[in-house]
């Protein structure tokens, strides 16, 4: 993805209704399936542990890619790892 043209931010809605603008940091592939990371856009506590990652994965329903969150503890755990290890990777060229 290129970032010539600035961020992308999308808006996302919570399990409470509440919407949530996160800005896209990264996308990857793991065991066939796409994962995306994103950081709050709006952060009101620099402080607060729901202000970190956020990975969610890309599902293909009826044409269309949605956004839904993953499945297990394993899952988060694993890409979780692969995210931090490339985005450290991006850090270090």
């Amino acid at each position: 993805m290129s970032e010539d043209f600035g961020p992308t931010f999308i808006t996302v809605t919570d399990e409470d209704g509440n919407e949530i603008v996160l800005e896209f940091v990264d996308a990857l592939e793991y065991n066939g399936q796409t994962y995306q990371a994103f950081f709050p856009a709006e952060t009101e506590d620099e402080d607060d542990p729901d202000n970190g990652l956020v990975i969610l994965k890309v599902i293909h329903e009826d044409g269309e890619d949605l956004l839904s969150t993953l499945d297990s503890d394993e899952e988060i755990d694993a890409v979780y790892d692969l995210f931090i290890e490339s985005l450290f990777n991006e850090e270090d060229q």
